[in-house]
């Protein structure tokens, strides 16, 4: 009863509240004034505020009824959360002076665009600020100065420019200020250390300029200081030992200069310390060793000199350790085995010298161990042997000695090992293949000896395996055909004999293989011939005897072959010039007899020969490759180069007679070419006219398709379907046509591009409908689009594809809410698609094929974002008897910056188009200006991190996929080389973005665009 009374005297209250007039009226106000706010948005029917509306006979009070609106108990706005609502507007009818109570706005993860205004001063009771994730311009207001009961302020991830309002220094509660991830520039104000309450302070990802303020040393409560990542110079103040209370601070990648301030040993507290990527100099100081908390400390990549401070194995809390890329020397400090919980050390890139501490990471939580390109002398430590936890480990470049066998065991998750070039001794262990997990071992450059254990092959993950430049000996294990992952293998320079196994048949992933400098015997098997990926070979320096097989002709993607130094016999194979990807061939030093295939005429990628050194007699081939070739030590070479005899008449006689039928015949076919032509013109207006009255009989003739559908039902289908190619069903349009959808009776869904019709321009209309039938007709790949047929009539010319949901990939870009859909593993894989794609034009297509206007308009998206590439209109088929000029086409910006002079079509036209189009998908837009800023000297590349043009909508990538978008973009931008022959064939391309190993020696965003040029 008690119970019932209380409910009934708070309805009461409740209803006496807001039955008051004045309260409604003012509700009512606030209301009118947030309506009229909506109002101005964009999407009116696309945001989260469907339960805002007025009703001015009830008196509509918003608080707790509007989405994210509530009030106080005056029944006046105080809180407004929209976070994430979908809203897409300004702030400028914002009711700044309609809502004096406001304490409270989150407008996060929103469209809001336009400026901040002014008004904003007007909400003097307002304590929590949040903007962030929007796409504001304009400068910061500096009446936000005058909030003065302002708590916390978050303006991330806008576009907010112009510098810092000092007046912010007059916020004195102000708690967080959180201004990342903008484009502020200027210098940091003073005014800041004023901000006695304040705990977090992000500024990073800026263009801020100047030094880090001496003031900041005032700021007692502050736990969290990220300025990272802006162009800050000057020194790091000692104020900032003063910061006790301090967790992180990161102030990496910037320009600061001078040496590390000893007072930063006084945060006792801080856990993280990150100055890597500056320009510090000077020594590590002892007192840094007092950071008793510190989890991550990281150093890398400054100027620092002198040893390690043996304070720093009292860091019992120190997890990662990172000094690579310094001017460090002397030896590690014995103090560092006491670092239990150490994960990550990497010293390389310094001057370190001496032994390295026998128990470093011996409680075995050790991860990545990285010491290369020191003088690290004496053996391996003792504790790597039982560090389980091991997962990365590079020693590479040091001097180190010791029993190889005896320094590592079975790894669980090792996944990365180099100890290449060192004075390692012993034989292989057979621990190796107890590692499940490991992609890569490489040990060349040492002093191994013994035997290859068969047991190596139980590491079925490995792809590199690199034991070359040693004294192995043996046989290679039959066993090795277990490895089929395999993508790398590199033996040469050992002791190995016998031939090789035939299980190599296996290794179908393998793409380059060194065997050369061993003593390798028998015949080259036949089986290297189903290598298909194969893109270097080199068997040189061996003891191979007997033919070359003709079965090498079928690796087509060949680009280095070297047979030198055997003992080879008989002709060179004519089927060799198949490898039309082969740009390095060496045969010298063999005993090869008879002539030089005819064939070799047409390899046009060749550009170094060495023959030299057999028994090869007759012409050489009229290539210009030849014409710089080593052929000395052929007695019987003949042709008009330096240094050989000219041929004899007998042989120029039949070559000169071949060369004049080869030059008669085609001037006979043209004149009655042209003869047939002149009949032909003078018949076209009576054919004309025929036409039209045997268009419906001959529909079936008309139309062709490579599907089994029957022609003249498609036809009418399509007609139907688009009521005649109605407009209401145009789906695109280009240059060349437009394209419509069309759904037909059995429910499949087809496009239909319908060829523009033109009178002046009619023949190169009518080129490009049959340029895409010839290219389309006889290829099929998975990341090509599907052609089912075309129509050609006097009335219509269209082609029918599949139809891809998705549409094009420029559409998807360039649309902010279905590019944050192409999550960064999809970028990737739409990467590789059209990599693999024009692989299978360029390489694996007789003639191959060349697109010519690669570009995001012409990569369509299946439903799961798989690509494909379409609209071939502009495709040239490369004819290798022919020169291969033509009129330039292809999209601005797309189209390689040699075609402007030289009109010459080849396969590295569509290269560099992908480089730019690769470019476009990681960075989430069409380049325009920022493309042609690529196009600069290298030494311009210094200070752009891949990172800064990495697409900003999606959050970072994973480790994993950083290293895979290191790796398409160090691509694209080798794609977009100036010179055609420097950039690398879309086969290479294809390979690596396919196979890329855990040898990527970086994983981090950070790297700049000058290191990727140079990986």
């Amino acid at each position: 009863m008690t119970y019932l009374l209380c409910c009934l005297a708070f309805l009461i209250s409740y209803v006496q509240l807001f039955s008051s007039p004045n309260i409604a009226f003012a509700s009512s106000l606030e209301a009118e004034a947030l309506l009229k706010w909506k109002a101005s948005f964009q999407n009116q029917t696309r945001n989260n505020l469907t339960s805002w509306a007025y009703y001015p006979k009830v008196n509509t009070i918003p608080c707790n009824v509007w989405t994210g609106i509530s009030c106080n108990t005056a029944a006046s706005v105080n809180r407004i959360n929209l976070t994430n609502s979908g809203m897409q507007g300004t702030l400028y009818e914002f009711p700044f002076l309609s809502l004096p109570n406001l304490e409270y706005i989150d407008l996060s993860l929103n469209q809001l665009f336009g400026a901040i205004p002014s008004q904003i001063s007007s909400l003097s009771k307002l304590i929590y600020f949040d903007l962030s994730y929007n796409k504001l311009s304009g400068k910061i207001p500096p009446e936000i100065g005058l909030l003065n009961n302002l708590q916390v302020l978050h303006l991330i991830g806008n576009q907010l420019n112009g510098s810092i309002p000092q007046e912010i220094g007059q916020l004195k509660f102000l708690n967080e200020l959180a201004l990342q991830t903008n484009s502020l520039e200027g210098p940091i104000p003073a005014s800041l250390g004023n901000l006695s309450n304040l705990a977090v302070l992000y500024m990073q990802d800026n263009y801020l300029t100047g030094p880090i303020p001496s003031d900041f040393g005032n700021l007692k409560h502050l736990t969290m200081m990220n300025l990272f990542n802006n162009t800050l110079s000057g020194s790091i103040p000692s104020e900032l030992g003063n910061l006790k209370s301090l967790v992180e601070l990161c102030i990496q990648d910037n320009n600061l200069s001078g040496s590390i301030p000893t007072s930063l040993g006084d945060l006792k507290n801080l856990t993280i310390l990150y100055l890597f990527e500056n320009k510090l100099s000077g020594v590590i100081p002892k007192e840094i060793g007092n950071l008793k908390s510190i989890v991550e400390l990281v150093l890398n990549q400054n100027q620092l000199n002198g040893s390690i401070p043996t304070s720093l194995g009292d860091l019992s809390n120190l997890e990662k350790l990172y000094l690579s890329d310094n001017q460090l020397s002397g030896t590690i400090p014995q103090e560092m085995e006491n670092l239990m919980k150490l994960t990550v050390l990497e010293l390389d890139n310094n001057n370190f010298s001496g032994y390295l501490p026998q128990n470093i990471g011996r409680p075995g939580s050790l991860q990545n161990f990285t010491a290369h390109n020191n003088h690290f002398i004496g053996p391996i430590p003792k504790s790597l042997k039982t560090c389980k936890s091991l997962v990365r480990v590079r020693l590479e470049g040091n001097q180190l000695t010791g029993n190889i066998s005896e320094g590592f065991g079975a790894y669980p998750n090792l996944q990365f090992i180099d100890l290449s070039h060192n004075n390692l001794h012993g034989e292989i262990s057979l621990l190796w293949g107890q590692c499940p997990q490991l992609a890569a071992l490489r040990a060349a450059g040492n002093n191994l000896t013994g035997i290859i254990p068969p047991e190596i092959s139980h590491a079925t993950q490995i792809q590199v395996l690199d034991l070359s430049s040693n004294s192995l000996v043996g046989v290679i294990p039959k066993n090795f055909g277990r490895l089929t992952s395999l993508v790398n293998l590199m033996l040469n320079g050992n002791q190995l004999w016998g031939p090789i196994p035939s299980e190599f048949g296996s290794l179908t992933h393998i793409e380059y293989l060194d065997l050369s400098t061993n003593k390798f015997n028998e015949s080259i098997p036949v089986i290297f011939g189903d290598l298909l990926k194969l893109h270097y070979l080199n068997l040189s320096n061996n003891k191979f005897s007997q033919e070359i097989p003709f079965q090498l002709g079928q690796l087509v993607h060949m680009s280095q072959l070297d047979l030198s130094h055997n003992s080879l016999k008989g002709r060179i194979p004519s089927e060799m010039s198949s490898m039309q990807s082969l740009e390095k061939l060496n045969l010298s030093h063999n005993n090869l007899t008879g002539l030089i295939p005819t064939t070799f005429d047409g390899m046009h990628g060749l550009n170094d020969i060495d023959i030299s050194y057999n028994q090869l007699q007759g012409q050489i081939p009229n290539n210009k490759a030849f014409q710089n070739a080593r052929m000395e030590g052929n007695n019987g070479l003949c042709g008009n180069v330096g240094g050989l005899k000219p041929c004899n008449h007998s042989v120029e006689h039949k070559r000169t007679s071949k060369k004049a039928f080869l030059i008669i015949f085609p001037i006979l076919g043209a004149l009655l070419l042209a003869f047939l032509a002149f009949v032909l013109i003078g018949r076209r207006r009576s054919r004309r006219k025929q036409e039209q009255e045997i268009e419906q009989s001959n529909m079936h003739k008309s139309f062709f398709s490579i599907s089994n559908f029957d022609g003249r039902k498609m036809y009418g289908e399509i007609m139907e379907a688009t009521n005649g190619f109605d407009v209401i069903h145009c789906i695109g349009k280009g240059g060349q046509g437009s394209v419509y959808k069309a759904k037909l009776p059995s429910g499949s869904i087809v496009a239909v591009k319908k060829f523009h019709q033109t009178f002046d321009g009619e023949e190169a209309s009518r080129k490009e409908f049959f340029n895409e039938i010839r290219a389309l007709t006889h290829i099929r790949h998975r990341n090509i689009v599907k052609f089912l047929g075309f129509c050609s009539t006097s009335h219509h010319s269209f082609l029918v594809y599949e139809y891809l949901e998705k549409g094009n990939l420029a559409a998807i870009l360039s649309n902010e809410h279905e590019a944050k859909r192409l999550v960064w593993s999809t970028r990737v894989r739409i990467v590789k698609g059209v990599a693999h794609a024009l692989c299978y034009m360029h390489h694996d297509c007789s003639p191959p094929i060349v697109h010519r206007d690669i570009t995001s308009s012409n990569i369509l998206l299946h439903c799961d974002y798989e690509p494909c590439v379409s609209d071939f209109g502009t495709a040239k088929l490369l004819n290798p008897d022919s020169s291969n000029w033509t009129a330039l086409a292809g999209t601005y910006g797309y189209v390689a910056p040699e075609l402007a002079y030289t009109m010459k079509v080849t396969e590295k036209c569509d290269v560099y188009s992908f480089g730019v189009l690769a470019l476009e998908v990681i960075m989430g837009k069409q380049l325009g200006n920022v493309v042609s800023s690529f196009s600069f000297p290298s030494t311009t590349y210094a200070n752009i991190l891949l990172k800064d043009v990495l697409d900003q909508r999606l959050p970072p990538p994973t480790p994993q996929l950083q290293d895979e978008l290191i790796t398409i973009a160090r691509l694209s931008i080798a794609c977009r080389h100036s010179h055609p022959k420097s950039r690398p064939t879309m086969h290479m391309v294809s390979q690596e973005l396919s196979f890329q190993t855990a040898s990527s020696d970086r994983g981090s965003d950070d790297i700049t665009l000058e290191q990727l040029i140079t990986i």
